[in-house]
């Protein structure tokens, strides 16, 4: 392991199984809408549906999990929750060649892959400090986030050239195997794994749910962090979807220029990754946070001045560029940071209310951007967006917080 860069076998087959896994999600991206309009015939409520009820019910569902799985170990969990996506996605195929496949159906199994994605997330973070020691959680995290980005380079036009030749559902084959070839990369990580640092509790009590909430709200080093993320993600997302609506539609962007605009710029998050670790060494941790936490806020305000042409596609380009580098390095070392901040018998519920929050949070912001630009128009409601997203950096940790005492040895198994 030396200069921290050698994470050993078992952080190698966790990162070939998150790697695989994510390419999966992003070859099958935007497979379910597409199944409803070209199989079904949905209508656009029910694509908004399936989006928006998916995601929050799933959340939901999520909520319970986190006490649950905070008391046990955390390795079958995730061999579970990459098991239960892949069954899920698997009935669809199944129902769409028998002739059997419906809207509820859709709806369903997309509540079932949010709950456990953020089950995946929780339990992932968990077992992540229980794999390696607090030095090396950066440069493992930034090697996720690494991974990210390649996935979203590669996986969209590898995905958009398969539902081209072999329709959607094929798409949703690749994402369910990818899932079970990640369950068996989680499994080859062997090994022993610390038992949780208390009991399980005999049962999950209505308090045990706010348990993550309260430490995060609790925690003056966290409190602003988690703040500002929920907002940043979920009024970008918001632009994000008005943007779409702006480019593919008024002006007269194609989906292939559409797609470029964003998988391009991908390229600044891999770069960014790969600097965040240098960064920190050089400038600190919280110096780090601040100024790139500042900086990933500049730029989507810049989307509201869009036009036609390649001048508008080479405009939000540069933009998601920017913005994308700033995320890339800005991601691992928060990550990193909140992983530092939060006692290992809490990790998973802590992370697990951080997931719930933002998923929802995106999804109400994004219903309201939504009137907005029916009201106002989606330009303008871009630039709306851009200023609350600038407003933004006022909740972020203005201050170094002290370092947790280090917390004592876990018993293996």
């Amino acid at each position: 392991m030396r200069d921290g860069h050698r994470l050993g076998r078992r952080f190698g087959w966790l990162w070939a199984a998150y790697g695989t896994s994510a390419l999966g999600t992003w070859l099958a991206f935007g497979a379910f809408p597409l199944i409803a309009v070209q199989v079904l015939h949905a209508g656009p409520a029910e694509v908004a549906a399936l989006s928006a009820v998916g995601a929050a019910v799933g959340a939901a569902v999520a909520v319970p999990l986190g006490p649950w799985v905070e008391f046990r170990r955390k390795r079958p969990v995730l061999i579970g929750a990459d098991l239960a996506r892949f069954a899920a996605l698997l009935t669809i195929p199944a129902a769409f060649a028998l002739g059997v496949l419906t809207f509820v159906q859709l709806l369903l199994v997309s509540v079932v892959v949010a709950a456990a994605d953020i089950t995946f997330r929780a339990a992932s973070g968990a077992y992540l400090k229980a794999l390696l020691p607090g030095e090396h959680l950066l440069v493992a995290n930034a090697r996720l986030e690494s991974t990210t980005w390649t996935t979203t380079i590669v996986g969209p036009p590898l995905g958009g050239a398969a539902i081209a030749l072999l329709g959607p559902v094929a798409t949703v084959v690749a994402d369910a195997v990818s899932y079970l070839l990640s369950a068996l990369g989680v499994r080859a990580t062997g090994g022993g794994e610390p038992r949780p640092g208390r009991r399980e509790p005999a049962r999950v009590r209505a308090g045990d749910l706010l348990d993550g909430w309260r430490h995060i709200l609790a925690d003056a080093a966290l409190r602003p962090l988690f703040l500002n993320t929920a907002l940043f993600n979920g009024l970008l997302m918001a632009a994000d979807a008005l943007l779409a609506v702006l480019m593919l539609g008024r002006l007269g962007f194609t989906s292939w220029q559409y797609g470029l605009a964003f998988a391009v710029p991908a390229i600044g998050g891999l770069l960014g990754a790969r600097l965040a670790r240098p960064l920190v060494t050089r400038f600190g941790q919280h110096r780090v946070l601040v100024a790139t936490g500042t900086l990933r806020a500049v730029w989507p305000v810049g989307l509201a001045f869009v036009g036609p042409g390649t001048g508008g596609l080479l405009l939000v380009m540069g933009v998601e560029l920017g913005l994308i580098f700033c995320c890339g390095v800005f991601n691992p070392v928060s990550a990193t940071y909140r992983l530092e901040r939060t006692p290992n018998d809490r990790i998973t519920r802590t992370l697990s209310a951080w997931s719930v929050t933002t998923k929802a949070s995106t999804a109400l912001l994004t219903a309201l951007w939504g009137v907005l630009g029916a009201l106002l128009g989606p330009r303008t409601a871009i630039g709306l967006a851009g200023l609350f997203v600038l407003a933004t950096t006022l909740l972020l940790p203005r201050r170094a917080a002290a370092a947790l005492p280090e917390p004592a040895p876990a018993p293996h198994s």
